[in-house]
């Protein structure tokens, strides 16, 4: 039987919290598809990670869910139009990951800092973990990283998502 000479193509992902690094968070929940607004230049930004290479995941935690706030079809909606804006601009989001918990109600895995979101993508895509990145605006984003093995970049809410080049 011959090996497999050929190598096979390291697997990277950029990880993204949604409120606060993607869309526009005012430090309470984004309940409804018109409540969801993009920051600027995010969909330029994600684009250059595309190109370079990463599969693009989001890992959000949404405890309004729990707390009857909004519903799991809103979350849908707004992952869908979000979706859609990321194929206009010649990319996808691989998978939107989101924690349906609230810590003062139900104590999970899922729920950033735990790490469970992430862990489900480095799985599903079969990726290395040392290659990936998750960004997000909280402590927690960061630690949920860590625990993954995956290495956390900290930004300020509704700040810019560092380009490729700047974090490589």
């Amino acid at each position: 039987m011959k090996s497999d000479s050929k190598s096979v193509a390291v697997k990277k992902a950029l990880f993204l919290d949604r409120d606060g690094v993607i869309n526009f968070d005012p430090d309470d929940y984004t309940t409804s598809l018109s409540e969801f607004q993009v920051l600027p230049g995010v969909l330029e930004t994600l684009k250059q990670w595309f190109d370079a290479g990463y599969i693009l995941i989001v890992v959000t935690n949404q405890g309004g869910l729990a707390k009857g706030r909004y519903t799991k079809d809103a979350v849908h909606a707004i992952h869908q139009y979000f979706q859609g804006l990321c194929i206009q601009s010649g990319f996808v989001i691989a998978h939107f990951y989101f924690c349906s918990h609230h810590i003062d109600l139900f104590r999970c895995l899922c729920r950033k800092p735990g790490s469970l979101m992430v862990e489900k993508g480095l799985h599903h895509f079969n990726l290395d973990s040392t290659q990936c990145i998750l960004i997000g605006d909280r402590q927690r984003d960061i630690d949920a990283a860590s625990s993954a093995g995956v290495r956390g970049i900290l930004i300020e809410r509704n700040a810019r998502i560092p380009k490729p080049e700047e974090v490589c």
